[in-house]
């Protein structure tokens, strides 16, 4: 579970030149929505649905940014400038994707 954050606060350096520490990449909204995500997703694979949309909505409140917790979602994801992303419960994001805002993913119909 560690290196996996590790591996997302890596990530966030790699892909945002704008990135100076460890502390100011601790206070982006996307890093903590898709921190907020593992979590859910993990909730929601284990029989904690319930707990996984509060953790869900709690998340979305504080960031602007909604992911169902049923979406599933690669190494190495970072959304920078994240307001209006919504990532639904039908999506698969793969490895390595970086994604900026107001971008919606997922729906089966119209």
């Amino acid at each position: 579970m560690f290196a996996r954050i590790r591996e997302d606060i890596q990530t966030v350096f790699r892909k945002d030149p704008a990135a100076r520490n460890v502390w100011e990449v601790l206070s982006y909204a996307g890093l903590w929505a898709v921190l907020s995500h593992r979590a859910a997703h993990w909730l929601w694979t284990h029989h904690g649905k319930t707990l996984a949309r509060l953790l869900s909505q709690y998340t979305r409140f504080r960031t602007g940014i909604e992911i169902h917790p049923g979406a599933t979602i690669g190494r190495r994801f970072f959304i920078d400038h994240g307001m209006g992303v919504v990532i639904g419960e039908t999506a698969e994001i793969g490895d390595d994707v970086l994604m900026y805002h107001a971008v919606t993913l997922g729906g089966t119909s119209l």
